[in-house]
């Protein structure tokens, strides 16, 4: 775990020793939180697994469900979240789930939890993904590095060969990767990705295919009344990467698509990664001149009547997969705690 991800869990277990969640959700403003998911599979990540940060086990999803209706809490819709904020006298505190990606294991593992709580949730989809033309550029390099003993890197006109064959060597090396492609313009990111699946023989369009839904298991979650699909872009670029043309058709088309596809036309979406190096005041403005009722950030924070003001940059708390104990659920559900965090964060 690295040192960031140590500080954060020792943060949880004082808050959990001090009894400040329950505390907060008292006595805090927050309304209610919009929590974050992306994967949902059974199995345990193995050693070296960066992005098991992005995926829980269904045993923990079916607690979280229990456990926030347990708090006195309401698992709502975004348009509902939406009326609550509204609201003149604050009511019961709520969570909103959402999920990115549109990733399979969703149908299989998460969407039977779902219907059998009668719980309400959004799916951001990006749509290239659903056509399996998609690039998963972070879960590719975790599988070639996983599998390699050794690994090049080629930069500058310079290539410099890598040894991975520990999980402490292959974390190094994903983490150099990683953000070497984050800070790249998304089209020099694209040609690097396809270079190295390349050379080490990993097919991007079959790893697309495998972990993303298709249209007709897609259209399973759009026909449950549960469901809001949201949309996620196209190709899930990093936005405030693109030029203003460019960001606004991946936000615009992305609608048009699941329109077309699903016969409605998503009033919500999600910001790619959604960080501040990924989104901001720009992004915010086209959202709300595209007509989205909601955008969301993966900015921590709970939701207040002043994100009204705001409704295109609104915060969301990640479930985390490295933090799947039971007494953390009661933290991830405070939004007043969040706040606070992301304030010293920030």
């Amino acid at each position: 775990m690295s040192l960031k991800y140590a500080v954060i869990r020792a943060a949880f277990e004082a808050m959990w020793l001090a009894r400040l969640p329950q505390f907060s959700r008292a006595l805090s403003a927050s309304r209610g939180v919009i929590l974050t998911l992306h994967r949902v599979l059974p199995e345990k990540p193995a050693a070296f697994s960066p992005n098991a940060i992005l995926q829980v086990e269904p045993e923990f999803l079916d607690y979280i469900i229990e456990r926030i209706r347990a708090l006195d809490m309401d698992i709502v819709s975004l348009d509902e979240a939406m009326e609550r904020l509204e609201a003149t006298v604050p009511g019961r505190k709520f969570v909103v789930l959402t999920f990115d990606d549109a990733y399979r294991d969703n149908l299989v593992h998460a969407l039977p939890i779902l219907r059998r709580h009668e719980a309400p949730f959004t799916l951001y989809v990006p749509t290239a993904f659903v056509d399996g033309v998609g690039q998963l550029w972070w879960q590719a390099i975790e599988d070639i590095i996983a599998r390699q003993d050794a690994i090049a890197f080629s930069e500058d006109g310079e290539t410099d060969y890598v040894e991975t064959r520990s999980a402490a060597q292959k974390t190094e090396a994903f983490d150099r990767l990683y953000w070497r492609m984050r800070k790249l313009p998304e089209a020099e990111r694209r040609d690097l990705l396809a270079e190295f699946a390349e050379n080490y023989g990993y097919d991007l369009d079959r790893q697309c295919r495998d972990l993303i839904m298709d249209w007709d298991a897609l259209g399973v979650f759009a026909r449950d009344p549960l469901c809001t699909i949201g949309a996620h872009t196209v190709h899930h670029y990093e936005l405030a990467k693109l030029p203003p043309q460019e960001a606004r058709q991946e936000m615009a088309l992305s609608a048009d698509i699941l329109q077309a596809q699903l016969g409605k036309r998503p009033e919500h979406f999600s910001y790619p990664l959604g960080g501040p190096l990924s989104c901001g005041p720009r992004e915010f403005a086209l959202a709300a001149e595209l007509g989205f009722r909601t955008a969301v950030t993966t900015r921590p924070g709970g939701l207040y009547q002043h994100h009204l003001q705001s409704r295109t940059a609104l915060p969301r708390i990640s479930l985390n997969g490295l933090f799947q104990k039971r007494r953390y659920v009661d933290i991830f559900a405070s939004g007043g705690l969040f706040t606070q965090m992301g304030r010293l964060m920030g």
